[in-house]
């Protein structure tokens, strides 16, 4: 893993431009995961202004009682939603305002899957779907985060 990249990475993601290919685009991202997103073992595997999919594993993620944590379905939903806002966001830094998690089912092996969809995306303000389920395709945990765009320092 390479350091988090901070605003340099930011600027160099969205320097890109629409017409880069899509596999360089995803190698830079999985390059800057960051700490958190690599300790949880979180792995981008599709990365488009419509969609971007990751996956994370249960193992090392689970609470005392052998589920997935919930924090840790938290801080993969956060995660989406600030890759999410790193793409559409023109260069400028995404940071979460607000996030609401609804765990509906539990995990207790294997990799969840997340997939964040764009319910809104404005100038300053944006808002995600992401939606976290399970190798069976059944749903545990329903997030919406909402992210401000702000002017990265030079």
């Amino acid at each position: 893993m390479t350091d988090f990249p901070g605003p340099a990475g930011a600027r160099a993601l969205a320097s890109l431009g629409p017409s880069a290919d899509p596999a360089h685009i995803l190698e830079v991202v999985r390059g800057m995961r960051g700490e958190l997103a690599e300790r949880l073992g979180i792995e981008v595997v599709e990365f488009t202004p419509e969609r971007v999919v990751a996956t994370m594993p249960v193992a090392g993620n689970r609470q005392p009682f052998g589920l997935l944590h919930g924090g840790a379905s938290a801080a993969l939903a956060e995660t989406m939603g600030s890759f999410h806002g790193s793409l559409v966001g023109g260069g400028r830094a995404p940071l979460g305002i607000d996030l609401n998690c609804t765990h509906h089912r539990s995990a207790t092996g294997g990799l969840v899957t997340a997939v964040s969809t764009p319910i809104h995306v404005g100038r300053t303000i944006c808002t995600f779907d992401i939606v976290i389920t399970d190798e069976q395709d059944r749903r545990i945990c329903s997030a919406r985060l909402t992210i401000m765009l702000r002017d990265m320092p030079a």
